[in-house]
């Protein structure tokens, strides 16, 4: 612990410590290296209740107040923060709406906000309007109307809003995304990408059944199937893409210079949750009954300005290992996550067989990672988690422009609405809207190497 806090001090006296640092601000108005960053945080489950642990172990933060509906929640944050040492913060949640009034304090500069996927925009939009620094968990947004608002109110605010990628930040990735920039695989072409994760457990959980077993959802469900369950049964469309898309994203430069243009989208019959209910709940329970609306496998294609295409697909119940299906394809050589292999031609031992990723892997480790690896041990999901949120904090105090900014929510989230309109179309083109308004074209690229602590 001790370690990690003198990084973050460290990382303060650097002040270009913005991880993938933006290179432009919108703001003048910096906080001192001295002054700590007042955090809230809008919904501690366990995502926030994760990056509550996190800040817990930062010198330069303080958490002032917490908002969630769940008393029990708030119960397991406040022990958190007693056992952490810290002040007792400012709480909220005696309705749906008592964000707000958390939004309305003085002493807060920043807040993360990781409740329901349909909380995330309105949350982030009344952040940005009290002129907080907002960080979202993904999706950002559900509606074409959603994403319309991110990009908006930030313009019109100049407040900044962050998603909470965190994938973006994993150590295959940046080391993928290292070789990217050093034209390993030289001009780049295609992309596969998704969100792979056998989530039935999550989604069908009573509390009462034995784990992974449950079939409750909705009113009778605990955690995520409390909520995300719903998703399923009303929606087919890739629900959950930033995962995938937003590597790589990063590594094709969307926009900036480059932009996602048209989307088509399929989607398979749904079984698997029918199935699983069945097989633990029996044909009689009501939920056997259901019919669950979302295709059990979504396949989307993206186009880009730039010539580009990627796959993505949403593969969430069915049973099947977890993985996020990368695979970045240029004219020089390839590399795929799933079999962790690479083959660049004329460098790779053999022609035309792959090469163990392994040792490319770390020699093109990203600088960051080589740095601050082993303080990250412990953040959570295999030590992104601590890179994010140290983006989060350290572009919150400077005031500037996030590495994944308002467009990139939106671009992102997108694909939701258009997969599923695709869908409904079957598979008809679908354009994505600029929501740059033409800057693409100018806004230069992050220089995700040079630009680091």
């Amino acid at each position: 612990m001790s370690s990690r806090r003198d990084f973050v001090k460290q990382s303060a006296i650097l002040g270009a410590g913005i991880t993938l640092a933006p290179q432009f601000t919108f703001s003048s108005n910096l906080k001192s290296n001295s002054e700590k960053l007042k955090v809230a945080l809008i919904g501690v489950g366990l995502r926030g209740t994760n990056h509550l642990n996190n800040l817990l172990l930062r010198d330069d933060v303080s958490i002032t107040a917490i908002c969630d509906i769940d008393d029990r929640r708030i119960a397991i944050a406040l022990d958190l923060i007693t056992k952490a040492k810290q002040p007792k913060p400012k709480l909220f949640g005696k309705n749906d709406y008592d964000y707000r009034n958390l939004l309305d304090l003085k002493e807060v500069d920043a807040v993360i906000i990781s409740t329901p996927w349909l909380w995330h925009t309105r949350m982030a939009k009344d952040a940005m309007l009290a002129g907080k620094y907002a960080g979202v968990e993904v999706s950002a947004a559900n509606t074409m109307e959603e994403c319309w608002d991110l990009v908006n109110t930030h313009e019109e605010t100049g407040t900044h809003v962050m998603i909470l990628e965190n994938v973006n930040y994993r150590r295959d990735i940046m080391a993928v995304l290292n070789m990217v920039r050093q034209n390993v695989f030289g001009e780049l072409v295609h992309f596969r990408c998704g969100y792979q994760h056998d989530l039935r457990f999550v989604k069908l959980n009573d509390g009462k059944s034995a784990y992974g077993k449950g079939v409750e959802f909705g009113d009778k469900g605990i955690s995520e199937s409390a909520w995300r369950t719903q998703h399923s049964l009303k929606r087919n469309a890739d629900v959950y893409p930033t995962h995938g898309v937003g590597p790589i994203a990063a590594m094709c430069n969307i926009n900036r210079g480059n932009r996602f243009t048209s989307i088509t989208s399929n989607a398979t019959k749904a079984v698997g949750l029918h199935n699983y209910i069945v097989k633990h709940g029996g044909e009689d329970h009501p939920n056997a009954k259901l019919k669950f609306k979302q295709g059990d496998v979504i396949t989307s294609i993206i186009e880009t300005a730039n010539g580009e295409t990627i796959i993505v697909t949403h593969d969430c119940n069915l049973p099947r290992p977890y993985s996020l299906g990368f695979r970045v394809q240029g004219s020089e050589g390839l590399w795929e996550v799933d079999g962790n292999r690479i083959y660049i031609e004329g460098k790779s031992e053999h022609p035309h067989r792959w090469d163990d990723a392994t040792s490319w892997l770390e020699k093109y480790d990203h600088p960051l990672w080589q740095k601050y690896g082993e303080l990250a041990t412990g953040a959570g999901h295999g030590g992104m988690d601590f890179f994010v949120l140290n983006a989060f904090v350290e572009s919150a105090k400077e005031n500037s422009a996030p590495p994944m900014d308002a467009y990139d929510a939106a671009a992102w989230s997108a694909i939701t609405p258009l997969s599923e309109v695709s869908i409904e179309n079957n598979g008809e083109p679908q354009d994505f809207p600029d929501f740059t308004r033409g800057n693409w074209i100018k806004r230069q690229p992050y220089n995700w190497i040079k630009d680091t602590f």
